[in-house]
């Protein structure tokens, strides 16, 4: 899991049926210091998340396909299970 900020959706007028249904975010990864670090992922998004949002990011390809309850090999590697209100470190 991570955290990543939401920057822009993916669109697609012909897809996986694995997708229907389900909004595609590109999410940049965060560092520990809030900064985007040069990895994205395009997740599915699960939680009604938008550009701008930070959110949490399962990112392990069986749980993510067991979340979105379809096809056992599917496509999909990422998902968004939660917006993030807040980050605390203990230094």
């Amino acid at each position: 899991m991570y955290i990543g900020k939401v920057s822009g959706t993916v669109v697609a007028t012909i897809k996986n049926s694995l997708y229907e249904g389900h909004k595609l975010l590109i999410v940049d990864r965060l560092g520990l210091d809030g900064a985007v670090q040069k990895k994205y992922w395009i997740a599915v998004d699960l939680v009604q998340a938008g550009v701008g949002d930070t959110v949490l990011i399962l990112d392990e390809g069986n749980s993510a396909r067991q979340l979105v309850g379809r096809e056992p090999d599917g496509a999909i590697r990422a998902v968004v299970v939660g917006i993030v209100d807040e980050v605390d470190l203990v230094a």
